[in-house]
């Protein structure tokens, strides 16, 4: 299991088109990848989930990935959610 704080770098924060973005980004893996913001944890492959948290640029979010590919998976969503 990797676990890395990550800071969202996306002008409009995690709205309806990023986060349906991100879920897609996170279905190409195998691996189980969860989003936490505060108390809250959540699948990142849900969109419902994802559009609960109502993730604001700037703010940081604990990003996990567990399983096969999870290294392959953590690192194309932090390349999604930074270099954006």
């Amino acid at each position: 299991m990797i676990r890395k704080p990550v800071t969202i770098n996306l002008s409009t924060g995690l709205e309806a088109r990023p986060v349906a973005q991100l879920v897609q980004v996170a279905s190409q893996y195998n691996s189980e990848v969860y989003v936490e913001v505060g108390r809250k944890k959540v699948n990142a492959k849900s969109i419902m989930g994802m559009m609960t948290l109502g993730i604001d640029a700037g703010e940081e979010i604990m990003l996990s990935a567990n399983g096969e590919d999870e290294e392959a998976a953590m690192s194309s969503i932090v390349s999604y959610l930074c270099n954006q």
